[in-house]
This record gives C-alpha cells, structure tokens and sequence, in this order.
C-alpha cells in the first residue's frame, strides 16, 4: 500500500526519506495509521543520540507540538500534545500502558531515552487500535532488543557510556546483549544518573531538582518457528530525592524538602502469529505497578494495572482489516505508610475494535473503523469525610473515518474524523481519600476532525495541517466549597483545541539537512452552564488551576540545521523560540469559592533557545557526544510548566519551575 507511515516528524530531517524507508520496513502487523497521520510524529534513535536526551524533555525537543513542562527532575515531568496533558493521552512502553495518577503535583510518564528504539506519537483521537481512552492521541514508546543492537554476523556485544552534565549531575550505563541461538537473543540494561541542584539562566540555584534516578531492564526475543516471534521484557525504575511540599512549583530558596521516592516494575510480553492472508495474530500482555511515597505526611500510594490486547489482520483484496479486543484493569490505594490502606478504587475497561483500510485505486486510501469501550469504575473503601461509596459505568461507540488521496508523486492532501470516549477512571493517588464521584457523573466523549496537504520530492517535503478537537463532558476534580471539604468530580464543560502547524525540510545535499516546524494551538475551556455563578466566557487552560487537562503554551517555533562534516564528524544547531502569552485570565473557581475577590491575569514570557550538538566517531568501536543545551543562558519557565503567580496576594507559592541554564553534555560510549 502506497501510504506514508508517519508523516511530519521529530526527525533531523526524516521527512520524505524517513517515511518512505518505514514503509519499505514495515511488517505486515504494523498498523497503518491514516486517521489524523498528518500531525503524527516518528522520533528515532539517531536524533536521541545526537543530543544526548536524558529526560522527556529531551525526546520530543524537536516537535513543536508536543512539549513538556514541569523542572528538570524527571519524575515532575509532563508531556502535552497540542496542549492536553498526558492524563488525557494513552501511553504505552512496548505496549505496556502507563496509567492513572500518582501525584497530580508528578508526572505519570518515565522513560530511558537510551533505551528507546523509536517513539511514535499520534496526535488526537484516532484508529480504533489507538486503545481505550485515547481522548487526546497516543504516545507509543517502543525499546530495543538485542538485534537493534547487533550487526550482522556478530553474536555477542555491549556497550558502556559515561557522560557529565555541567548543570549538574552525570550517567552512565552499560548493557550486554547476545544471540542464545540463531533466532533467539537477549537484552540486558543498567543507568544511573545522579543530579544535583540545577541552576536556571540567571545563576539562581533550583532547590528541589536534585534526583538520582535508576534502571534495570532485561529482554528477551526470539523466533519460535519460522512465523512465530515472541519477546519478554522486564523493567524497573526507581527515583529518589529531596522535593518541595508541591514538586513541581519552585519552593522558596529557605523553604524545606521533602524526601520522595517512586517505583515502578513492569512486564510486558509481546508474541506474533504470521500466516497467510487471513491470519496475522498479534498478542501483547503486561501487568506494571507504581508506587510512590514521601517523608511528608508519611504517606504511600500505588497503582497496579495489567491487562491485555489480542488483534488479528486479514487481506481480502484490496480491504485490511484489523480487529480485536483488549482489557486493562486498574487499581490504586493510598495511606499512611505505618498504617493499613485508606483508601482504594478499582477501574476495568474492557475494548472491541475494527479497523478498515481499503485501497479504492493507487490513489486513493481509505480508513474506517468502529471501537466499543465498557467502562467499570468501583470505590473500595469510603472517603474521610463519609461519603458512600459510588459505583460508576458506562460504554460507547467510537466511529472513525479517513482517507489519502495523492494527486501525483509530489502531492498528497489526506482528512480524517474520529470519536474516543472515556469513562471514569480511578483517581489521583493522593487525594482519593477526599474525592467523591456522583451517580449522575457523565463518561467524556472527543470528535476530532483534522486535513493536511503535503508535498515530497527526494530533497524537499512540505507540509500543512489544520485541526480541531472538542471533548464533551470533561470529567475534572473540582476543589469543593472549603479546603477542608471533598473534592467532587464534575463534568465541567467542553475542552476544545484548535490549530495548525507547518512543518518545511530541504535537503541541500548528502551532508546537510533542515528543518523549520511551527505550532499554533488555542486550549480553552468552554464551562458548563452552571460551572461559575458569575457570567464567564472560554477560559485558557493552566497547568494550575487545571493539571491534568492541559496547559497553554505561545506560538512554538523550532529550526534544525544537522551537518555531516565527514562520515565520522556530524554537528547540528537547534532552534526553538516560543512566543509570548500575556494577559491571561486565571482564578475564575477561586473568585466563586469567595477565595478571591476578582479575576487576575498572568503571563508567560516567551524565550529563545539555542543548543549545539557534536558527534564523533574516530573507530567502530568508540564514539564521542558532546553538546551545550541552552547555550546563551537563557533564563525562562517553559510555557508548560505552572504559570509564576507569585504576584498575586496569597498565591505568592504558586510558581512553576524555571528550566535550568546553560548544560555543556559530554558522553563517551565504548561499544564491543
């Protein structure tokens, strides 16, 4: 089938040659993502390496539309696409999903960028294979085994990398992989990094942003017949440090620290079934739990999830069909650490999908598909302000449809329209003693609806994609009347995004490629009627006065330049800018509670970065990174972290973290 696997990408330069290589690659399960493909993104380990990513912040630093905000600790980290947090996006490692939250004030999503063979991102609703609850997109981490890792004829190898980050901390790791046999090979991996306080641009020390962070993966894959491939993996990720009371706000420079620590273990078993026609099996399991804990309030929370998704493919002519069924469920508990468990919900959502890709002639592809989600959610135990227990379901029907057309060799135009629903979930690990969900709580429900053209040629590809997203009757943890009474859930209006992005890459020869990327995306939110007791039109969304849902961010721009000086010496400049957000209207909730007597303002300054990065390679066997990540000092709080609203009388401790300045990066990798 003639169709791009990913389009516009957090590549170097990838583009036209990146995707066209994808598709002569790609295994016949792979699914082909027609539906919103046009502002998807395919990072690979080619552009990690370059610069060295040792956090999230670092994989997707060349994708406008997907951000992150949160301080330079990993574990406070949150990723945003097209401005909705990844509460709202379903994030899978090798299929693994990371579910559910820990601590509104961490993020949810962790991730080894040395251990990534490739990220792909699909931005809003899509596929009916997207999975359960993918109301905002999906981000789907996948890892390497042990034969991304070996040249041909080679049955055993390693590698050990040391590296050093002025601003401040360093790393390393080591990994052994081998064949066992012909067809069957094996993966094992161990990093550490240890971070010190960082500094932000204007030499002020970021109390707070010190970690040392450890991980221990294993894998193991092989072939058992001729069509039959099957992969284990196990992973453990442990970070520990000494945090604020709310770790992603920046803590006073007197203020004290809490230790914290998170957990997280996870198993995931993938195994393919290749066969004539009809029958191309795929099945994934996992089962993954994580916890976290901290020295203030003695307090512990843990999530357990496992589950399962079980698809087929058939070829009948010109129609591939995908379909299959897949069920997560998910449980949290929380409490005192001395103390038995407090608090505990149950969640279960159990999926039945179709997906239908049809080419009508060379030109023309067309996709369309049905998903079916059940939803069970389940408290445990009562809250500590004696609420009853309440019990909440509900199911759907998800439609979606799509097509490609290509006019010639140069151009494409593609649309796509797509629904995702989601019911309630279970909770948000820290506060579920204190939540209460009504019986007449309504499941949220997205229509997203997005066009693109694109123009290719072997040196040059072009692209322009527009898009709107509306998601109904989102569910939100609103505060209550006090701060000493529950927090209710409500269904709280429509979150709507809306935008567009261009995305430009030439390349000028063999050595030396670009790339210009813009972002342009309006997260608002348009209340239910009786939200707020005063008149109030569509409110920006904030990272505080709304975690979870999204957090708005200025005009993104981002140009890349990568050079191959010879086959050993590669360098590249990277530039993002963000434009300012002024005048912000925040505090609506706060001015109904009577917390406050009017509505305030904020603003988020823009910024400009500029990073550098070289490689060599003086022998097969050792390669030297070197790179300097915000190399003029520039001293900024990235637009999706919290907002600063220390100038407002009573807010003064609501202020996000500014990122850190100035990083010279130096890693050697020694490969054998």
């Amino acid at each position: 089938m003639a169709v791009f696997i990913a389009a516009a990408s957090g590549s170097v330069f990838g583009i036209a040659a990146q995707a066209e290589d994808k598709k002569a690659d790609q295994p016949l399960l792979e699914t082909i993502v027609v539906v919103g493909e046009a502002t998807n993104a395919l990072i690979t380990t080619q552009e990690l390496e370059a610069y060295q990513a040792n956090d999230l912040e670092d994989v997707f630093k060349l994708t406008p539309s997907i951000s992150v905000g949160g301080g330079a600790s990993g574990i406070t980290q949150k990723v945003y696409v097209r401005g909705l947090e990844d509460a709202l996006i379903n994030v899978t490692v090798d299929g693994s999903p990371q579910t559910s939250t820990l601590f509104h004030h961490i993020g949810r999503v962790t991730i080894d960028p040395d251990l990534l063979k490739e990220v792909e991102v699909q931005s809003g609703a899509g596929e009916a294979t997207s999975g359960a609850g993918a109301i905002g997109g999906s981000i789907r981490f996948k890892t390497k085994d042990a034969n991304d890792l070996l040249a041909e004829g080679e049955s055993f190898g390693g590698k050990v990398k040391a590296g050093y980050f002025s601003n401040d901390g360093h790393q390393y790791s080591a990994s052994l992989y081998g064949r066992l046999t012909d067809t069957w090979g094996v993966l094992a991996y161990h990093s550490n990094t240890d971070r010190d306080s960082a500094e932000a641009g204007d030499g002020t020390v970021l109390p707070g942003s010190q970690a040392e962070q450890t991980l221990n993966f294993f894998k193991v894959s092989g072939e058992i017949n001729d069509n039959q491939h099957l992969s284990l993996s196990y992973e453990e990720r442990d970070e520990e440090g000494a945090f604020p009371r709310q770790p992603n706000w920046a803590p006073a420079q007197t203020a004290p620290l809490y230790t914290g620590k998170g957990e997280r273990q996870t198993f995931a078993a993938n195994y393919t079934l290749t066969g004539e026609e009809l029958l191309n099996l795929e099945v994934s399991a996992y089962h993954t739990q994580s916890s976290f804990q901290r020295e203030l309030f003695t307090y512990k929370t843990e999530i357990t999830s496992y589950g399962f998704d079980i698809r087929n493919t058939s070829e009948l002519g010109a129609h591939r069909f995908t379909y299959g069924v897949d069920l997560r469920e998910d449980e949290v508990e929380s409490g005192l650490i001395a103390e038995p468990v407090s608090a505990n919900e149950e969640g279960r959502v159990l999926g039945a999908y179709v997906q239908v890709h049809s080419q009508v002639t060379d030109d023309l592809l067309l996709s369309y598909g049905a998903r079916f989600d059940d939803y069970e959610f389940e408290q445990k135990l009562p809250n500590r302000f004696g609420n009853p227990l309440q019990d909440f379901d509900s199911s759907d029907v998800s439609l979606n449809a799509g097509f490609e057309y290509k006019f010639n060799d140069e151009w494409q135009i593609s649309a796509g329209y797509a629904e995702a629903t989601r019911g309630k979930e279970i909770g948000d690990g820290f506060t579920i003693d204190s939540a209460f969900t009504p019986a007449d709580l309504k499941a949220e429900s997205v229509k997203n609806i997005e066009t693109a053209i694109e123009y290719t040629t072997p040196d040059l590809y072009a692209k322009v994609a527009v898009f709107r997203s509306e998601i109904d009757d989102v569910i939100y943890d609103q505060l209550g009347g006090a701060r000493t009474q529950p927090i209710l859930f409500e269904n709280i209006g429509t979150v709507e995004t809306d935008g567009y992005e261009l995305e430009v890459a030439y390349r000028f020869n063999d050595d030396l490629e670009a790339k210009l990327g813009f972002s342009s995306v309006d997260a608002v939110l348009d209340p239910a009627a009786d939200l707020f007791s005063i008149p109030r039109g569509k409110i920006d969304l904030m990272g505080y006065e709304y975690n979870g849902l999204g957090n708005s961010r200025g005009d993104t721009w981002n140009l890349n330049l990568n050079y191959a000086i010879s086959s050993t010496v590669k360098i590249g400049w990277n530039y993002s800018r963000v434009e300012d957000l002024n005048n912000i209207e925040v505090l609506q909730r706060a001015v109904q509670l009577g917390w406050i007597g009017s509505v305030q303002t904020v603003d988020k300054p823009g910024y400009d970065i500029h990073d550098f990065y070289a490689e060599w390679t003086p022998s097969k066997n050792l390669k030297l990174n070197l790179a300097i990540i915000n190399a003029f000092d520039e001293d900024y709080r990235d637009h999706s972290s919290v907002a600063d609203y220390s100038h407002i009388p009573g807010w003064g401790v609501v202020n996000g973290y500014k990122e850190p300045g100035q990083d010279v990066r130096a890693s050697l990798t020694f490969s054998f």
